[in-house]
């Protein structure tokens, strides 16, 4: 349906035509038709059936009002009182634009956030996918931002975009919301690390995947609304070395990092740093594995039990703050690598490709996400990294993402370390 502030507009341009004719006149000329009737009453109607004050609409149609002359024919008038009757016209014309702005301001917004019926029906069919259930005054709050994401992607997806996106689990939820969810809401500051990565002779393979290398990455897991991503990373990054040192692959306990690495600089569900983890590993002599200290997302009291340790750290390797090349190095040559970096609104709903953003931060003090890198690659001549995720195997692709390498997108090469496992 054409909106109504666009109606609105096309009606002021016909009246500034129609009235412009009797605000300067140089000679007397027929009228064939009467000025106003039908243009006021189709907005005058319009407006009370939008639920539009009415007064409004007729206070824009009386500024731009002409009153056709007795007898059909425009009187000559002399000189000055034609330029009298032009500036008032003007004046007339100004106080028109004001309130026709004013109008439009408040029709537009209401034009634009009306749902359709088949985005309706679509977000109905989403809550039963997701199994969502809502209070009945959160129901329409929650289709509207679910429409209000529908549309960005779809805005976005038809553009010439490096990465696409689509409708997951988060997609009844507003950045705000998500971010304090599921990002860290405590400030890491990982610059504070030294790097101590030392570059060997040799070239480093043009590609690597360490999920096509045998069995040595755990299956993408999910932190669900805490965030504790970082230990999911660390966990993760240990798993693969420990798998590729020695052929075991085991699944690590992301809840005792949550529940006992504070004294760290850790700060459970509101965040901390991989290399802090690992840090921690290392002087607590050891990490649980899952089955016995199960994932509870949720910040609880340490229960580390130290005969039930089954990974332990030799010692920990950071890579020189934005010294993108050792990490390629660091995951060509030995194993996956942590690495932390910020998100942004649009990686939410992150599908497939390689992921860019121009507006994202840089610095170490920006971060807020920690995940795993297992490999590289390339693909259209735009260099990637292969990342693996901990938001479930339906985000993104299968849990993991590309994003662009050679760049520190988005910080992520402000931070990035992995352990060195004894075994």
């Amino acid at each position: 349906m054409f909106p109504d502030y666009l109606l609105l507009i096309n009606l002021f341009y016909l009246r500034v035509n129609e009235a412009w004719g009797c605000f300067y006149q140089p000679e007397p000329r027929a009228n064939s038709s009467p000025a106003g009737g039908v243009g006021a009453g189709a907005a005058g109607a319009r407006g009370d059936a939008r639920g539009v004050p009415v007064s409004w609409l007729q206070a824009v149609h009386a500024e731009l009002r002409v009153r056709p002359p007795r007898g059909g024919v425009v009187p000559p008038r002399p000189a000055a009182a034609r330029l009298g009757s032009a500036r008032l016209g003007a004046a007339r014309l100004g106080m028109a634009w004001l309130l026709l702005l004013a109008g439009a301001a408040l029709l537009a917004p209401a034009a634009a956030s009306e749902v359709t019926a088949g985005e309706e029906q679509f977000f109905k069919a989403w809550m039963l996918q997701h199994r969502r259930r809502y209070e009945a005054g959160e129901y329409e709050r929650r289709l509207q931002v679910f429409v209000s994401n529908k549309r960005h992607i779809e805005e976005h997806n038809a553009g010439n975009s490096s990465f696409q996106m689509a409708l997951n689990q988060f997609s009844d939820m507003t950045f705000a919301e998500f971010k304090k969810l599921y990002l860290w809401s405590e400030p890491q500051n990982c610059s504070a690390t030294k790097g101590n990565f030392l570059q060997s002779d040799g070239p480093c393979p043009e590609t690597m995947d360490w999920r096509k290398k045998g069995n040595f990455v755990t299956p993408v897991k999910n932190q669900g609304p805490c965030g504790s991503c970082w230990t999911f990373s660390t966990t993760g990054c240990l798993e693969s070395a420990i798998a590729i040192a020695t052929g075991k692959l085991l699944s690590l306990a992301e809840q005792q990092l949550v529940d006992c690495a504070q004294a760290f600089n850790n700060h459970g569900c509101s965040g901390g740093l991989p290399s802090q983890a690992f840090e921690y590993i290392l002087y607590n002599k050891g990490l649980m594995g899952e089955d016995a200290y199960p994932y509870r997302a949720q910040n609880g009291t340490c229960k580390f039990q130290p005969d039930k340790a089954i990974a332990f750290v030799k010692d920990v390797i950071n890579i020189t703050q934005y010294d993108e090349a050792s990490m390629v190095e660091a995951v060509g040559k030995h194993n996956p690598v942590s690495f932390a970096f910020e998100v942004t609104s649009d990686f939410m709903h992150y599908r497939k490709g390689v992921y860019s953003n121009p507006r994202c931060e840089h610095t170490p003090d920006k971060v807020n996400h920690a995940v795993l890198a297992v490999g590289y690659g390339e693909e259209d001549g735009v260099p990637y990294w292969i990342v693996k995720n901990s938001w479930g195997s339906l985000w993104g692709m299968d849990g993991y993402f590309l994003i662009e390498r050679g760049k520190n997108m988005c910080g992520l090469a402000a931070c990035a370390s992995y352990p060195v496992p004894l075994v």
